[in-house]
């Protein structure tokens, strides 16, 4: 970055940590849709609609939901350095693509212990695509989960009954069959599923996947980002006891791109919530991108609310998969 306006004096180290943190997030086909200006003590998230999935996310629904989670790791990160984050939403309505403004404002009391053990939790956060332990998630621990939803604005619903188990689960599997017969879907994930060749540093790549994925009961299908070819990552020896974890639905009050931004800080609350008790998520996605779909989820699974993500969590089997990110330099913009 070139020389950025005058700033208090340790505050642009600061604010790189943070930028470092927040694109720590997960986001939708590791897209990374998001940008941040910086000018003196202020912070502005933007999303990049170059990197908006157009077939699959029209609205920029989930590209906001991944700059909320960015948005979140952003708060707690300059709360761990010692700054309280002064956030507006969606501040400039003739500039949709400006999210947030952030402003630092020097903390007077010292950083908790919560904000410590929370935020070691960015780095041990990971995604997951496959089966988990039989081991059930003890009750304290979802409770803490949807909690941590609703401290950001949010919601969440656990599919206990087992045919809502299994609706979520046919439904999900119905959103793969659509998108894979529709050849623009298909064109949209084979540019952010890049071949192993790639120098890339973000979409879904090889290390992200397993070669196949354990069968579960119920069975939530997994995207098809290796498209036939093989790739991904071999997996451990498994012993046919994968568990399908506890599903989750994310829901907000509103369908609003607040809510969306909203929305994403408290999946990323929640993920690190469940980081902390060494759980991880995989996301499900095809039903949320089928707009009769997920029509059909909110007026049978959500009540008057609206479905903003779908989501099995559990402990991993096998070992954690690594994912790429774009460095810094690449998002951090200085502003005049």
């Amino acid at each position: 970055m070139q020389t950025r306006s005058e700033a208090p004096a340790g505050v642009e180290d600061v604010i790189r940590g943070a930028v470092e943190d927040a694109i720590r997030a997960p986001s939708v086909h590791n897209t990374q849709p998001w940008l941040f200006g910086v000018r003196g003590s202020r912070i502005s998230l933007r999303a990049d609609p170059d990197r908006r999935l157009d077939v699959a996310d029209p609205q920029g629904r989930e590209m906001l939901i991944s700059c909320g989670a960015a948005l979140y790791n952003l708060r707690l990160s300059l709360r761990k350095r010692g700054y309280e984050p002064v956030v507006r939403l969606l501040p400039d309505a003739d500039r949709p693509n400006l999210l947030a403004d952030v402003e630092l404002e020097r903390g007077h009391e010292a950083v908790t212990r919560e904000v410590e053990r929370e935020y070691a939790q960015i780095e041990r956060r990971h995604s997951h695509r496959g089966g988990f332990r039989p081991d059930p998630v003890p009750s304290g621990v979802v409770t803490a989960l949807l909690r941590a939803a609703e401290q950001e604005g949010a919601r969440v619903i656990q599919a206990v009954e087992a045919h809502v188990l299994g609706a979520l689960a046919a439904l999900t599997d119905a959103g793969e069959h659509v998108q894979r017969r529709i050849p623009a879907y298909s064109t949209e994930m084979a540019r952010w599923a890049p071949s192993p060749a790639t120098a890339r540093k973000d979409g879904v790549q090889e290390v992200s996947y397993p070669v196949r994925t354990p069968r579960t009961e119920p069975y939530f299908a997994a995207r098809d980002f290796a498209r036939g070819q093989g790739w991904g990552v071999e997996p451990a020896d498994e012993d046919g006891t994968a568990s399908a974890g506890i599903a989750l639905l994310l829901v907000t009050a509103e369908d609003t791109p607040a809510a969306w931004l909203r929305a994403g800080q408290a999946l990323e609350r929640l993920l690190l919530c469940g980081a902390e008790h060494d759980l991880s998520a995989a996301y499900h996605t095809q039903a949320m991108q089928v707009p009769e779909l997920r029509d059909f989820i909110r007026m049978h699974f959500c009540g008057d609310a609206y479905p903003q993500m779908l989501l099995r969590i559990g402990v991993p089997v096998g070992e954690k998969l690594s994912t790429v990110r774009r460095p810094v330099e690449e998002v951090m913009i200085e502003e005049p």
